[in-house]
């Protein structure tokens, strides 16, 4: 029905009106899904055992070898980082995080303040 038709007050027949149609979930999809995360998860499962090697870097000098033979308890060695830096969460030798240095109760930590990106992470993984 044309719109000059409309506005002069004539209405659509039942004919005119069509259903809408809308695509069916088939629960087979939902079911793929399912099955897939399944797997996923079944085979992260292997890995959740594998132990790996995890350091905190607060920050990097280069001494010769005479200096460090000098050190002794109560020395200090300059870093090249500052206090305030965030230290590096590094994990089987790939930095993966960034945080800062807390302290619980007579214990230190590490409260992870920034993730390294995920694309970022999987370029050190293939070096």
């Amino acid at each position: 029905m044309r719109r000059d038709e409309m506005e002069k007050g004539q209405s659509l027949t039942h004919d005119e009106v069509k259903n809408a149609e809308f695509q069916s979930f088939e629960s087979s999809t939902s079911e793929q899904n399912l099955q897939g995360e399944k797997l996923i998860n079944s085979k992260l499962e292997l890995l959740f055992d594998v132990m790996l090697p995890v350091s905190i870097e607060l920050g990097r000098t280069t001494m010769l070898i005479k200096d460090i033979l000098e050190l002794d308890r109560g020395s200090i060695i300059e870093l090249d980082k500052l206090a305030s830096e965030p230290v590096d969460v590094i994990v089987n030798g790939k930095k993966i995080a960034e945080g800062e240095v807390v302290v619980i109760d007579k214990h230190f930590g590490i409260r992870i303040t920034n993730l390294v990106a995920v694309d970022e992470r999987l370029k050190n993984v293939k070096k």
